[in-house]
Protein backbone atom coordinates (compact mmCIF):
# COMPACT_ATOMS: atom_id res chain seq x y z
CA UNK A 1 0.00 0.00 0.00
CA UNK A 2 1.55 3.57 -0.86
CA UNK A 3 2.19 6.25 1.83
CA UNK A 4 -0.13 9.12 1.92
CA UNK A 5 2.16 12.16 1.50
CA UNK A 6 -0.59 14.51 0.94
CA UNK A 7 -0.99 17.64 3.39
CA UNK A 8 -3.62 17.50 6.05
CA UNK A 9 -5.49 20.46 7.01
CA UNK A 10 -4.22 23.02 9.86
CA UNK A 11 -6.97 24.82 12.69
CA UNK A 12 -6.67 28.30 12.67
CA UNK A 13 -8.06 30.28 15.83
CA UNK A 14 -8.24 33.41 13.49
CA UNK A 15 -9.47 33.81 9.33
CA UNK A 16 -5.71 34.62 7.49
CA UNK A 17 -8.06 38.23 7.22
CA UNK A 18 -8.53 38.50 10.58
CA UNK A 19 -4.87 37.62 11.84
CA UNK A 20 -3.59 40.12 8.96
CA UNK A 21 -5.91 42.91 10.77
CA UNK A 22 -4.26 42.12 14.13
CA UNK A 23 -0.90 42.33 13.08
CA UNK A 24 -1.36 45.67 11.09
CA UNK A 25 -3.39 46.85 14.65
CA UNK A 26 0.00 45.79 16.18
CA UNK A 27 2.14 47.49 13.64
CA UNK A 28 -0.32 51.11 13.76
CA UNK A 29 -1.35 50.16 10.81
CA UNK A 30 -5.09 50.52 9.26
CA UNK A 31 -6.81 48.44 7.71
CA UNK A 32 -7.44 49.41 4.46
CA UNK A 33 -10.27 48.34 1.98
CA UNK A 34 -7.26 47.44 -0.21
CA UNK A 35 -5.28 45.29 2.14
CA UNK A 36 -8.69 43.32 2.52
CA UNK A 37 -8.92 42.73 -1.38
CA UNK A 38 -5.82 41.68 -1.90
CA UNK A 39 -5.75 39.30 1.44
CA UNK A 40 -9.12 38.01 -0.25
CA UNK A 41 -7.75 37.30 -3.17
CA UNK A 42 -4.61 35.80 -1.74
CA UNK A 43 -6.73 33.24 0.09
CA UNK A 44 -9.28 32.31 -2.26
CA UNK A 45 -7.41 29.15 -3.36
CA UNK A 46 -3.89 27.77 -3.22
CA UNK A 47 -1.62 28.20 -5.86
CA UNK A 48 1.98 29.23 -5.64
CA UNK A 49 1.85 32.71 -7.57
CA UNK A 50 4.25 35.73 -8.36
CA UNK A 51 3.32 39.58 -7.60
CA UNK A 52 2.37 39.21 -11.26
CA UNK A 53 0.09 36.46 -11.48
CA UNK A 54 -1.23 38.46 -8.07
CA UNK A 55 -1.80 41.78 -10.19
CA UNK A 56 -3.95 39.87 -12.72
CA UNK A 57 -6.39 38.56 -10.44
CA UNK A 58 -6.82 41.99 -9.06
CA UNK A 59 -6.63 43.23 -12.79
CA UNK A 60 -9.81 44.37 -12.66
CA UNK A 61 -9.52 46.33 -9.39
CA UNK A 62 -6.36 48.17 -10.56
CA UNK A 63 -8.25 49.02 -13.83
CA UNK A 64 -10.89 51.38 -11.39
CA UNK A 65 -7.80 52.26 -9.40
CA UNK A 66 -9.10 50.61 -6.10
CA UNK A 67 -5.83 49.23 -5.85
CA UNK A 68 -2.74 50.08 -7.00
CA UNK A 69 0.58 48.29 -7.99
CA UNK A 70 2.52 49.82 -5.28
CA UNK A 71 0.06 48.91 -2.61
CA UNK A 72 -0.09 45.49 -3.78
CA UNK A 73 4.15 45.31 -3.19
CA UNK A 74 3.70 46.71 -0.41
CA UNK A 75 0.59 44.21 0.86
CA UNK A 76 2.69 41.23 -0.07
CA UNK A 77 5.73 42.46 2.03
CA UNK A 78 3.37 42.96 4.97
CA UNK A 79 2.04 39.20 4.40
CA UNK A 80 5.18 38.15 4.55
CA UNK A 81 6.08 40.03 8.02
CA UNK A 82 2.96 38.81 9.45
CA UNK A 83 3.68 34.90 8.87
CA UNK A 84 1.14 34.79 6.37
CA UNK A 85 2.62 33.63 3.17
CA UNK A 86 6.04 32.59 2.77
CA UNK A 87 8.46 34.24 -0.19
CA UNK A 88 10.18 31.57 -2.04
CA UNK A 89 13.18 32.25 -5.04
CA UNK A 90 12.32 30.09 -7.77
CA UNK A 91 14.42 30.15 -11.20
CA UNK A 92 14.69 33.59 -10.59
CA UNK A 93 11.25 34.95 -9.33
CA UNK A 94 9.51 35.59 -5.76
CA UNK A 95 7.27 33.25 -5.66
CA UNK A 96 4.81 33.29 -2.70
CA UNK A 97 2.92 30.67 -1.05
CA UNK A 98 0.22 30.28 2.10
CA UNK A 99 1.99 29.47 5.24
CA UNK A 100 -0.61 30.68 7.40
CA UNK A 101 -3.10 27.83 8.79
CA UNK A 102 -0.77 25.69 6.04
CA UNK A 103 0.82 22.25 7.13
CA UNK A 104 5.31 22.28 6.85
CA UNK A 105 5.72 20.71 3.83
CA UNK A 106 8.35 20.14 1.14
CA UNK A 107 8.25 20.61 -2.40
CA UNK A 108 9.12 18.85 -5.26
CA UNK A 109 10.40 21.32 -8.27
CA UNK A 110 10.09 20.50 -11.82
CA UNK A 111 12.79 22.23 -14.09
CA UNK A 112 11.03 22.51 -17.02
CA UNK A 113 7.93 24.07 -16.27
CA UNK A 114 8.56 24.93 -12.88
CA UNK A 115 5.65 23.18 -11.30
CA UNK A 116 5.51 22.87 -7.56
CA UNK A 117 4.29 19.44 -6.01
CA UNK A 118 3.84 19.71 -2.33
CA UNK A 119 3.82 16.78 0.04
CA UNK A 120 4.48 15.78 3.81
CA UNK A 121 6.63 13.37 5.06
CA UNK A 122 6.83 12.48 8.80
CA UNK A 123 10.17 10.03 7.81
CA UNK A 124 11.55 13.67 7.09
CA UNK A 125 10.81 15.11 9.91
CA UNK A 126 12.11 12.84 12.58
CA UNK A 127 15.43 12.95 10.12
CA UNK A 128 15.46 16.66 10.69
CA UNK A 129 14.75 16.05 14.36
CA UNK A 130 17.44 13.60 14.81
CA UNK A 131 20.12 15.72 12.90
CA UNK A 132 19.35 18.62 14.74
CA UNK A 133 19.97 16.77 18.56
CA UNK A 134 23.05 15.47 16.66
CA UNK A 135 24.73 18.55 16.28
CA UNK A 136 23.15 20.88 19.77
CA UNK A 137 20.69 22.79 16.47
CA UNK A 138 17.37 24.30 17.67
CA UNK A 139 14.90 23.97 14.12
CA UNK A 140 12.95 27.06 13.44
CA UNK A 141 11.67 24.78 10.08
CA UNK A 142 12.80 23.73 7.00
CA UNK A 143 12.55 24.14 3.21
CA UNK A 144 13.47 21.08 0.93
CA UNK A 145 12.97 21.47 -2.82
CA UNK A 146 13.81 18.38 -4.54
CA UNK A 147 14.44 19.15 -8.30
CA UNK A 148 14.04 17.18 -11.48
CA UNK A 149 10.99 16.87 -14.52
CA UNK A 150 7.48 15.94 -13.78
CA UNK A 151 5.63 13.33 -15.42
CA UNK A 152 3.91 16.20 -17.89
CA UNK A 153 7.21 17.10 -19.14
CA UNK A 154 9.03 13.79 -19.82
CA UNK A 155 5.72 12.68 -21.86
CA UNK A 156 6.09 15.55 -23.67
CA UNK A 157 9.27 14.99 -24.56
CA UNK A 158 9.08 11.56 -25.14
CA UNK A 159 6.38 12.86 -27.89
CA UNK A 160 8.88 15.05 -29.24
Amino acid sequence: MAKDYSLQKVKVPLSPGERFAQFLQSKGKRVTHQRKLIVDVVFSHHDHFDADELMEHLQELISRREVSRPTIYRTLGELTDAGLIRKMDLAGRGVYEHQYGYPRHDHLHCEVCNRLIEFHSEQLERIVGEVAVQHDFEVDGHRMFVTGVCAQCRRRKEKE
